[in-house]
C-alpha cells in the first residue's frame, strides 16, 4: 500500500531538500573561495625554462590573413568563380575562413583542409597529390585533403601559414586563387 503525503508535507519536504542543497552549494563555494590562498602557499615555485629549452615561431597576423583571403576572393570574383578561402596558422589552427557569395556548402571544410595540408608539408596540395603515388597512406592522415587549391605561406623558408581555396570548378583554379592570396602578402 502506497502512502501519500499531504500537500503541506510535500511542500515542507521539498523546502527542506532545497535548503540542504543550497547550504551544500554555498558551503562548497565558501570552502573553494579560501582554497586558492592555501594552494598558493603550498605550491612549489614554477620552474623557469632556459632560452635553449624554448623556441619562437612566426605567425601570420589576422590583418595579413584577412588581406590574403580578400585577395583570393577578389581574384576569383574577377573570373566569375564562387569560392571559400581559409587561412590557417603554422599549427594548422584556422585563423579565418571567408565564404564568398554563392560558394557551395562543401567548399568551407575543403578550404580549411587544403590550407592545413599545405602548411603541414610546406608544399602546394597539387605537389602533395603527386606524392600519393609513392605514399598512398598520406591521404589517411586526419584533417588533410590532397586536392589542388592549398598553398603554404613562408617566412624565410619556414611555413607560417596555409591558404586553402575550394569551390571553383577545378583544383587548378582553386590553387591559382590561393596563390593570389599568398602573393598579396609580399
Amino acid at each position: 500500500m502506497k502512502k501519500t503525503l499531504s500537500r503541506r508535507a510535500r511542500i515542507a519536504t521539498g523546502g527542506a531538500v532545497l535548503a540542504a542543497v543550497a547550504a551544500g552549494t554555498f558551503g562548497t563555494v565558501a570552502a573553494n573561495a579560501s582554497a586558492p590562498d592555501a594552494a598558493v602557499a603550498a605550491a612549489p615555485a614554477a620552474a623557469e625554462a632556459g632560452k635553449r629549452d624554448t623556441t619562437t615561431s612566426t605567425h601570420l597576423t589576422i590583418d595579413a590573413a584577412t588581406e590574403a583571403a580578400q585577395a583570393a576572393l577578389k581574384a576569383a570574383k574577377k573570373e566569375g568563380q564562387r569560392i571559400t578561402v581559409a587561412v590557417v596558422d603554422r599549427n594548422g589552427n584556422t585563423i579565418l575562413t571567408m565564404r564568398g557569395d554563392g560558394a557551395g556548402p562543401q567548399s568551407y571544410e575543403s578550404a580549411v583542409k587544403k590550407a592545413f595540408t599545405a602548411v603541414s608539408w610546406n608544399a602546394t596540395t597539387t605537389e602533395l597529390a603527386g606524392r600519393l603515388k609513392d605514399a598512398p597512406n598520406l591521404k589517411d592522415i586526419p584533417g588533410t585533403l590532397f586536392l589542388s587549391g592549398g598553398v603554404p605561406v613562408t617566412s624565410g623558408k619556414a611555413p607560417i601559414a596555409g591558404i586553402g581555396v575550394a569551390g571553383a570548378p577545378s583544383g587548378t583554379l582553386d590553387e591559382k586563387f590561393a596563390q593570389a592570396g599568398a602573393e598579396a602578402l609580399n
